[in-house]
């Protein structure tokens, strides 16, 4: 169940009271005055977390979270002698 912030203007006390959604807004006090409490709305925490939110996903931080591509292999030619990537695969050997 929420619990709700009230504030009575005649005795100028604030409490808080757990009620269901579904219930009315009180109207008496502790004090005993009639009429005079009021809801108070509290403000609430809000934390981005996790991805997902723009906040993190885009903020400006100092490296990126991917290692660039390494340059140590030449680059592919297209023939299939010098390159392993475009070799055809081994031809598969018959188990006896």
């Amino acid at each position: 169940m929420p619990t709700y912030v009230y504030e009575c203007s005649s005795c100028d006390s604030q409490f808080e009271v757990e009620q269901r959604i579904t219930e009315n807004a009180l109207t008496s006090c502790q004090c005993g005055s009639e009429g005079t409490v009021k809801r108070i709305i509290q403000p609430i925490a809000v934390l981005f977390k996790g991805s997902g939110f723009h906040i993190n996903d885009y903020s400006s931080k100092g490296s990126p979270t991917t290692e660039p591509v390494k340059a140590d292999a030449p680059a592919c030619s297209g023939e299939p002698a010098s390159c392993a990537t475009c070799a055809p695969p081994a031809a598969a050997t018959p188990s006896e």
